[in-house]
């Protein structure tokens, strides 16, 4: 992530911290990282990982799309880059992203807040995807949806994949 991204984001997650009256050390510690940690990211000093972003969302209790909402380029690591393209306005919450996976990417995602699906919808390339133990391997144009309140994978072989995804919390979520 960039310099100014960083900073946005930063900033962004310091106000929505604030505005529940929350201490650095509170929400670090519900989220289960450094409070050191948190305060780098806060000061856009920080390189957070995809997980370390949905499990502060969770703790604020926002869709991870209204975190990271001011970040204008996609967000990424180990060879997986999501960025969002759109948040809908109404219950359930839903959250539209563009997503990449570099080949022979294995990506391990951590359980979501109760209740969440998501719906992957393959542009190009070859993945498999879904929760561990159940998923399922997608051709272009195929789709597929799962239970993210579980762990849950993607993984691609020789070639890059493509996706579009859907979260869809069950949760009342606060709107942006």
């Amino acid at each position: 992530m960039d310099e100014y991204s960083l900073n946005t984001l930063g900033q962004h997650l310091q106000t929505l911290r604030q505005a529940r009256g929350w201490s650095l050390s509170y929400l670090a510690n519900a989220a289960g990282i450094a409070k050191s940690n948190l305060s780098r990211l806060e000061q856009g000093n920080g390189n957070p990982t995809l997980d370390t972003l949905w499990r502060l969302a969770a703790q604020l209790n926002v869709p991870f799309g209204t975190l990271v909402a001011p970040i204008t380029m996609p967000l990424g690591e180990d060879g997986v880059q999501v960025q969002l393209i759109d948040q809908g306005k109404d219950s359930p919450q839903v959250d539209a992203y563009w997503m990449r996976c570099a080949p022979h990417t294995l990506r391990l995602a951590e359980a979501h807040t109760p209740g969440t699906q998501e719906t992957l919808t393959l542009i190009s390339g070859w993945l498999e995807a879904g929760t561990e133990g159940a998923t399922t391997t997608l051709a272009p144009g195929g789709s597929v949806t799962f239970p993210a309140d579980q762990p849950h994978l993607y993984r691609t072989h020789a070639k890059e994949a493509t996706m579009l995804l859907t979260v869809t919390y069950g949760e009342q979520r606060e709107t942006p």
